[in-house]
């Protein structure tokens, strides 16, 4: 016990004097990182694509859908935005968008809508049972609701994005509306 405390009561000590602080992550950072639940959809360019094929990259998974008219749009932005901010570190990351609406977010839907952010970013999509499967493994929420006669329907979501780290392991999950630099600043991080 005196061993340990001495062992903490040194690492203060050393903070102290370097004045070198723990990194504080801007979204909600799990110390305890679990393995992301495996899945396979159809990519914008049709083919099969398992979330385990993206080991080996820092994955930003985000549920949305194309038809959204605010929070994936400014999502999508934001993080082609802090990927800028990170220049060649970027490389290392790839942002993928599994629609929650299959019924309009065929892959050439989905191709288009991305190309307009970044044309790095990936779409998936596939039957509502494939997606609901993998959003619950997540713990994404999303449900269809009726809209105005000009939009037909509406999907609530969740509107987090989450990192996946180079093994497949959740490892950071970004609030919505979380700054470009706060989430460039976290996935630097991250990549360390």
């Amino acid at each position: 016990m005196t061993m340990r405390l001495s062992s903490v009561l040194l690492a203060v000590l050393l903070i102290v004097l370097t004045g070198c602080q723990p990194y504080q992550y801007h979204g909600l950072y799990l110390d305890s990182p679990t393995q992301a639940t495996d899945f396979t959809l159809t990519s914008q360019t049709g083919e099969p694509v398992s979330l385990s094929d993206l080991r080996g990259k820092l994955v930003l998974l985000y549920f949305g859908y194309t038809f959204c008219p605010d929070v994936c749009p400014t999502t999508l932005s934001t993080l082609n935005q802090a990927l800028e901010l990170m220049g060649k570190k970027a490389d290392d990351v790839q942002v993928v968008m599994v629609s929650v609406d299959p019924e309009r977010d065929t892959p050439e839907v989905l191709a288009n809508y991305l190309s307009n952010f970044n044309p790095s970013f990936m779409g998936l999509t596939g039957t509502h049972d494939q997606i609901a499967s993998a959003a619950t493994g997540l713990g994404v929420f999303f449900e269809k609701h009726e809209g105005s006669a000009a939009t037909g329907y509406l999907v609530d979501h969740t509107a987090s994005v989450m990192a996946l780290d180079q093994q497949g392991r959740l490892r950071l999950v970004i609030p919505f509306e979380t700054s470009a630099e706060d989430i460039a600043s976290d996935l630097t991080r991250l990549l360390k």
